[in-house]
């Protein structure tokens, strides 16, 4: 190792140094590794002659030696590991040593005299100079351009990286954020760094304005410079988009909040016309859109515009209006409320008419209200309309299923499934997508004839174009939601969108039918939406309580309804506890921990468990998936079950192992994928949206006050089938009722819809007032007399 690059390490870090002996575990995508070498040297005190190291690190090669800068951690299971920030691999320092390692098989095409002669050339530092100036292989007698490009090529590939890290590591990056950087900008990280530091809030997620703005300092970029101003803009507008829910800000909002950002710890003052003039620019540059004050992500923009685009291409399907009459539509509707002996309310009978005659129609109501009820009637009624087969297996490989239905969720697909008798699919699923495809906005085209999306409410604005740009023109759709709930996770709130356009047939049901079952559940939650609690909320119901409490009591109150509903015979499954915050003593995190216990403990420890961090895995424990990943067919929310264990010493892959069940499709997590789970005895109530359990317990406290909101609430206590227990303090939940979402999310579909539309209606108009003009000019031509107007004239008085 050069003495260059030894200085760059501080002080008294650890290192060991040693030959690589074997590479337990290595993941490609993020390239974590763990690998065992055979130490030579450290300065740590380590008296064994093998050792373990774990770490980021480009790929190791066998049987090479490397210097590894860390420390040393004990871990509970696999003992005395070595954690490396980076690694160096040893460089030939001698003449000899240069000249073997050029020409050995790492390096296609050059051979013994090819080194010798580029060390003759540029002397033992050859490999330092080239990697630091790959143009002074052009100095080097008789050596192919594209010989030497391949030497340079390798050169980084293999030292490249390790020096990229190392820089990096000095200006205060961990391994994961390094490794980040490289695979974003490879060999010109570092360049790019000291050049505009800000182009890392843009390419690397995890890397902030803030982050970059100390970068920045460091290399002279502050103020009003232009990248720095550009970094404020896009940052900002993305924070809002992606954590708010908006698909725009306005201009003049963004230009104040931009300004805030930039002067924040007293900075020097920013002028709002540079950072308009920078607005100008990243507009220029395609980075942002801008549309009547508005400033758009470009991805958000066309993604509102597609769907427009999209929405109107179905709406102009003008074949379904009659294409059964009425009494053929009445007649099939009364056999099939005598076959299912199901009586449809009026309400019930529109909304099935309208879908079966509509190229579009949405379907909205609260809990209750009977939307499943209408949607097997509309799928009945479509296959006996349409003579086809609701028997899947009837199908060939080659004839699609004519009926296709589709949920945000695995768990709201399965709920589809199970009131239909049909499969259903997420929207994910449906669409083909792969991580690929996902990042690339491609997905395939969906085949069928009937198309019905449940829980519309839960689908952002993204996926919503992805989903309405695969549709053939030949479909007719169906989608259901209830516009009381939470909006998407994802920016827009699209279903409360194509509700306010009012161009999109609509049928809104608000009888309630469950209530009718003696439902105060449905009730409570009628009631809510309207702003209004019942006088009732704290006596105790059939099918729902209320216990006061504070807010320290809650894990107690907890503790002791669930072990009550364990005793009357009810499962982990059947349990639902669900809370709005993660932290405090009343949070997620902690009620998980004491649910775990109750629902599955391990009293004398000889039950299988996986530590990861402060968290133990059992078998038999509830977990909820936190990323998309389409390869398993697994999603954000799927909530699932720990099936097996394996420990590394019992599998040949050698590392730890979760398998989780998704209502049988199962999924293998290895440690470093464990951050893509979490407990679900308790869960967040964004995270239940599309899902139903026998018993809700929901705790509402005012330490939960900046959460509290009457569609938080309203989505809560609607994923109750059965039993809502409510604990907590009345004010609390009185004050959540009261408080409207006070934020408003900025959206342009519903604007951009109407508008669409009318236009479209215009231009019909018009067409058919310039049809009517012309066809009424031909008929009174057909109709004048030729001789009009040529009385007591006569053919001689035109001779001459």
């Amino acid at each position: 190792m050069e003495q260059g690059t030894m200085e760059l390490f501080a002080d008294g870090e650890k290192y060991i140094k040693g030959r690589h002996l074997v590479t337990v575990f290595r993941n490609d995508s993020n390239l974590y590794t763990v690998l065992r070498i055979r130490v030579t040297e450290t300065n740590d005190d380590y008296p064994e002659k093998e050792a373990v190291v774990t770490g980021y690190f480009p790929q190791i090669q066998d049987q090479e030696v490397y210097t590894f800068y860390g420390q040393f951690k004990d871990h509970p299971k696999f003992g005395r590991q070595f954690h490396a920030k980076h690694a160096q691999k040893e460089v030939p320092q001698t003449k000899q040593g240069v000249i073997t390692y050029l020409s050995s098989d790492l390096f296609k095409g050059i051979g013994k005299k090819t080194a010798e002669t580029i060390v003759e050339t540029l002397g033992e530092r050859a490999i330092a100079k080239i990697i630091e100036n790959p143009s002074l292989l052009d100095e080097v007698p008789r050596l192919p351009k594209e010989k030497a490009q391949s030497l340079y090529d390798t050169l980084m590939e293999h030292q490249g990286l390790e020096q990229v890290m190392v820089a990096l590591n000095q200006y205060g990056f961990g391994p994961q954020l390094s490794m980040k950087i490289y695979q974003a900008y490879q060999d010109q990280a570092i360049e790019i760094i000291q050049k505009n530091p800000y182009k890392l809030v843009e390419d690397v997620e995890g890397i902030g304005f803030g982050r970059a703005d100390e970068l920045g300092a460091q290399v002279g970029l502050s103020g009003q410079h232009p990248d720095r101003i550009k970094a404020g803009i896009l940052f900002t507008v993305e924070q809002q988009c992606l954590q708010e829910g908006h698909c725009y800000l306005e201009a003049e909002l963004l230009l104040k909040q931009v300004k805030e950002l930039l002067e924040k710890g007293g900075k020097e003052r920013i002028d709002f016309e540079c950072i308009a003039d920078q607005l100008i620019a990243l507009e220029q540059e395609k980075k942002v859109i801008g549309e009547d004050q508005r400033v758009f992500l470009p991805s958000l923009y066309y993604s509102e515009k597609g769907l427009v685009k999209n929405i109107e291409r179905l709406l102009a399907q003008t074949e379904y209006e009659d294409q059964f009459p009425e009494s053929e539509f009445l007649l099939a509707l009364g056999e099939l409320e005598e076959r299912t002996g199901v009586q449809y309310a009026p309400s019930q009978k529109e909304g099935i008419q309208k879908a079966l005659m509509s190229p579009m129609m949405i379907l909205t109501g609260g809990p209750g209200t009977g939307k499943t009820t209408v949607i097997k009637g509309i799928v009945e009624l479509f296959a006996e309309l349409h003579g086809c087969s609701l028997d899947v297996n009837a199908y060939k490989k080659e004839e699609p299923f004519p009926i296709k239905l589709a949920a945000p969720t695995g768990r709201a697909a399965k709920r589809m499934s199970e009131s239909t008798g049909l499969p259903a699919v997420t929207i994910h699923r449906l669409l083909g997508f792969s991580q690929e495809s996902m990042e690339s906005d491609e997905g395939k085209e969906v085949e069928g004839k009937l198309l019905i999306i449940d829980e519309m409410s839960m689908v952002d604005t993204w996926l919503a174009h992805q989903l309405f740009k695969a549709l053939p023109d030949n479909i007719q759709v169906v989608v259901v939601g209830d516009e009381d709930q939470l909006p998407s996770v994802g920016p827009g709130q699209v279903l409360k969108d194509l509700l306010a356009a009012e161009t999109i047939p609509t049928v809104r049901l608000t009888d309630i039918y469950r209530q009718e079952e003696g439902s105060s559940i449905i009730d409570l939650a009628h009631s809510m939406k309207s702003g209004r609690l019942p006088a009732n909320l704290t006596a105790q119901q059939k099918d729902r309580s209320f216990l006061p409490c504070k807010v320290h009591q809650i894990p107690e109150v907890v503790e002791k309804v669930v072990q009550n509903a364990i005793k009357k015979g009810f499962t982990a499954k059947d349990i639902q506890v669900l809370a709005p915050m993660y932290k405090g003593p009343a949070g997620i995190d902690r009620l998980n921990e004491i649910l775990q216990e109750i629902l599955n403990p391990n009293p004398d420890g000889t039950r299988k468990q996986l530590a990861f961090g402060d968290v133990q895995y059992r078998i038999g424990d509830k977990v909820l998936q936190l990323v998309n990943q389409p390869e398993q067919n697994v999603f954000n929310g799927d909530i699932g079950e720990v099936v097996s264990i394996f420990y590394a010493k019992e599998n040949t892959e050698k590392q730890d192992m979760l398998i989780v069940s998704y209502e049988g499709n199962e999924v293998t997590y290895t440690r470093q994928d464990l951050n893509q789970v979490t407990h679900a005895f308790c869960c967040s109530i964004h995270k239940s949206q599309g899902s139903e359990f026998p018993i809700v317990i929901l705790p509402v406290v005012k330490s939960y006050y900046r959460m509290l909101r009457r569609n938080l609430l309203y989505t809560a206590i609607t994923r109750s089938k059965q039993f809502l227990i409510l604990c907590g303090e009345e004010d609390a939940f009185r004050l959540g009722v009261e408080r409207k979402d006070d934020l408003t999310r900025k959206t342009s579909l519903a604007e951009k819809l109407k508008q669409q539309l009318a236009l479209n209606n215009e231009t019909k108009e018009a067409t058919a007032i310039e049809t009517e003009e012309s066809l009424t000019t031909e008929e009174m031509l057909s109709s004048i007399d030729p001789m009009i107007g040529m009385e007591n004239i006569t053919p001689y008085d035109f001779l001459d």
